[in-house]
């Protein structure tokens, strides 16, 4: 069960380092950290983005992990809640992975999930 005490997503020491490298190499002014949120698409429902943020969104939530802000997207928090960002490289890729307690399936190639109907009580 999510405790309201705890952040709604954290970050990894290694997903925070990447966030800050990619804000400080950023070519726009006035981004003020990363948007998360979750979208409808490929085979299992929703995927996550990640996109820069220029400014807080109306009924935003800001989390602060690892000396990063995160603006989390209000239509998103029911699936993200409890969720950990971490950062991952490999010979083939590299990319933001997220650790979601709400997930109950995952796509054979990892880009979308599903999660409980009940995802915004767990």
């Amino acid at each position: 069960m999510f405790d309201p005490s705890k952040p709604m997503i954290t970050l990894t020491d290694k997903a925070a380092d990447r966030v800050k490298s990619l804000l400080a190499g950023a070519n726009e002014d006035g981004i003020l950290g990363l948007r998360v949120g979750v979208k409808t698409v490929g085979c299992n429902g929703l995927s996550y983005f990640v996109e820069y943020a220029k400014d807080k969104g109306r009924f935003e939530d800001v989390v602060e992990s690892n000396g990063v802000k995160l603006f989390i997207d209000p239509t998103s928090v029911m699936f993200i809640i409890g969720s950990q960002m971490d950062w991952e490289e490999s010979a083939m890729s590299s990319r933001f992975v997220f650790s979601n307690p709400n997930e109950i399936a995952r796509c054979g190639c990892g880009e979308s999930f599903t999660v409980a109907d009940n995802a915004a009580l767990a």
